[in-house]
């Protein structure tokens, strides 16, 4: 698989530009602020409607325009998809897949696969339990996009169960079963608003428990995949041998929580009995916090090195070699699983290595079918990178195909 050309049009620093892409190792080099990153944003976008760098769609669309597009076209097998995304702040977002419209954006997913390691993955290894799972829920839609959809209905339902624990706080919390007020005509009593509420409280446990259990459940399936790629993968990036290994820490109860950070995977069935007997015995906790205290969204994965945890213990080389290690094996579970390979993204991360891990890493990503590269200075990519591919220069507001070769087209600089 791969990008066979890119083009945007108001998209972050960019009115408009065409980028030609090739197989083999494609390198963006210029200084910082010069839109080089923006380029491979724009590839990521395509393949999980999202960016890497920031959380909403605002920040995408170039100052002053009302939207942007993203136009890709994609090789696989020989066949070759054109992919397009209208990305408008405020309102729905629109695709096209073949140049005819879909009913959702996310019906594109899976067109074109990427795996992305840039700087802020940092965060995987040192950041909040957040940073994790979204990194196992993205995975989880590049190796199948249906879960896209169960992850939006997940969200929705979780939003609306917050704000009944909130709205119906003061006629669940005990010691408010007596009114301020006698009740005017038709008004039902606290008693009987109370019961209501647990009774609304009750479906939507059901509604959490239900798709949360298939989310929880598909999560662990993929972690159970990824673990043995890691430990490989950080060991030949960071050449030391070590046992490097990620588990899973769920919000279910202690029992079960149990046995699903020793590595099991428990059916579906069994996970959504266990979610529902958990926000049983948290229930006041809930109404107290006014926030659902169990389930996917509270959940982490626990890396560690050894004994120890990564977080807090890892050194800063260890921490990228985790980091790495995780991304890598990423690339490789869904190389295995699509039968041929993703678009391999390196956003400006040889800078951020010693000289060793520069020339190891270089000489995993080597047989990538594609592989794009951003850094500031072109010395910074392993020559055995350079010597496989082009060099796009990003300098002085101009996009060129070859270091040295014509401008493809004049853009401004400013990001």
């Amino acid at each position: 698989m791969h990008v066979r050309h890119l083009t945007l049009k108001d998209f972050r620093s960019y009115p408009s530009a065409e980028l030609a892409l090739t197989p083999g190792v494609t390198t963006f080099v210029g200084l910082n602020g010069q839109g080089k990153t923006n380029l491979v944003e724009a590839i990521g976008y395509l393949a999980t409607l999202g960016s890497h760098r920031v959380a909403t769609d605002q920040p995408l669309v170039r100052f002053g325009a009302a939207q942007a597009i993203v136009r890709g076209a994609i090789v696989r097998d020989e066949h070759e998809t054109m992919v397009e995304l209208e990305i408008t702040p405020g309102r729905a977002n629109r695709a096209r897949l073949g140049r005819s419209p879909v009913a959702r954006p996310r019906d594109v997913l899976g067109t074109v696969r990427t795996v992305l390691f840039a700087p802020e993955d940092l965060s995987l290894v040192k950041g909040d339990p957040s940073e994790r799972r979204r990194f196992l829920d993205e995975l989880l839609v590049q190796r199948q996009p249906r879960w896209s959809g169960v992850r939006s209905d997940y969200d929705k339902i979780l939003k609306q169960r917050n704000a009944l624990l909130k709205s119906a706080a003061p006629v669940l919390r005990k010691g408010s079963r007596r009114p301020p007020r006698p009740p005017r005509d038709g008004e039902p009593l606290v008693d009987e608003a109370r019961e209501s509420a647990l009774q609304t409280l009750d479906v939507w446990n059901d509604h959490l428990a239900t798709v949360g259990s298939q989310l929880l459940y598909a999560r662990l399936r993929l972690l159970r995949d990824l673990v043995p790629d890691l430990a490989d993968c950080y060991d030949a990036v960071s050449a030391a041998p070590s046992n490097a290994r990620a588990t899973y820490r769920s919000s279910l109860h202690e029992e079960l929580a149990a046995r699903i950070a020793a590595g099991e995977v428990p059916e579906i069935d069994e996970l959504r009995a266990g979610m529902l007997e958990t926000l049983d015995s948290v229930r006041t906790g809930e109404i107290e916090r006014g926030i659902s205290l169990v389930g996917p969204h509270r959940d982490d994965v626990v890396l560690s090195l050894g004994d120890l945890p990564a977080k807090g213990y890892a050194s800063h080389g260890e921490s990228w070699s985790f980091a790495l290690g995780l991304k890598l094996a990423a690339y490789r579970l869904l190389r295995r699983d699509l039968g041929d390979d993703p678009v391999l993204v390196l956003d400006d991360v040889f800078a951020e290595l010693d000289s060793g891990r520069r020339e190891r890493l270089a000489a995993l990503v080597g047989d990538c079918e594609q592989v794009l590269i951003t850094a500031a200075v072109g010395a910074d990519v392993p020559d055995v990178l350079r010597e496989r591919g082009s060099t796009v220069l990003v300098e002085l507001g101009q996009v060129v195909t070859e270091a040295g070769g014509e401008p493809l087209e004049p853009v401004p600089a400013d990001e």
